[in-house]
């Protein structure tokens, strides 16, 4: 695995650049677009993660960090589903702005998930969803992700991946190629944010090969789960 490549970027610093520019833009409407764009299914998925992990949250002073946590949905959902402290970092400021507004009191910060300013093992749950798949380094920001967690600790990955079905997979392809980007554009103002997004998908290690990549960086009981015809995955790892 290597990184999230946007057109026209040529090494992972431009890379970072253009995707912390482009969530910066279409920040304001991000809700609004995401819930419509998936016919709120993610909040389906943001709740299903919440249960695969509510063991941890239910214990009284877990630590939890949800990375690229964007404007703060997966975070709120992790704070309301135990006892656990919750933390969330992204490294777009207009991003953590909206979060901040979902998540009054919460502990947020700047931070690219690549080098958090988080000790050695020190986390109980590491989270991220929809972002993994925008960073500039996979396999480093897998190493990153396992630095922090303490033996037990786990590791949930939540991130969009490509159906099994031949039918299913066309149908979701037309849709992510030739819908998607004019809806989102409309909604957002920022067409090229929508254009990226299937490119994206389509880059991206499939559910198996994430996994392995997970087995590379040191994670064991690796396993994934497929949601939505295989539209989504969702991944786990322990330390």
């Amino acid at each position: 695995m290597k990184g999230t490549t946007p057109q026209g970027t040529r090494d992972e610093q431009e890379a970072a650049r253009w995707v912390r520019g482009m969530f910066g833009r279409i920040a304001p409407r991000y809700d609004l677009a995401n819930h419509l764009l998936s016919g709120n299914l993610d909040r389906l998925w943001r709740r299903h993660t919440v249960k695969r992990v509510r063991d941890i949250l239910e214990r009284p002073g877990a630590r939890v960090l949800d990375i690229c946590c964007g404007t703060g949905d997966l975070a709120l959902a992790l704070q309301r589903g135990g006892r656990a402290h919750v933390l969330a970092s992204d490294f777009c400021h207009p991003m953590l702005e909206a979060a901040s507004r979902k998540l009054p009191g919460g502990l947020l910060f700047e931070a690219d998930a690549l080098r958090l300013p988080v000790r050695d093992a020190s986390l109980d749950l590491i989270t991220v969803a929809f972002g993994f798949r925008n960073l500039a380094n996979y396999d480093a920001g897998l190493r990153e992700m396992r630095r922090v967690l303490r033996a037990g600790g786990t590791a949930a990955i939540l991130e969009f991946s490509q159906p099994g079905n031949s039918l299913f997979a066309a149908l979701y392809n037309f849709y992510s190629r030739r819908v998607l980007p004019k809806i989102g554009g409309l909604i957002t103002g920022a067409p090229d944010a929508y254009r990226y997004l299937p490119e994206s998908i389509q880059k991206f290690p499939d559910a198996p090969g994430l996994a392995d990549s997970m087995r590379r960086a040191g994670f064991t009981r690796v396993s994934f789960e497929r949601l939505t015809g295989g539209s989504v995955a969702l991944h786990l790892g322990r330390v």
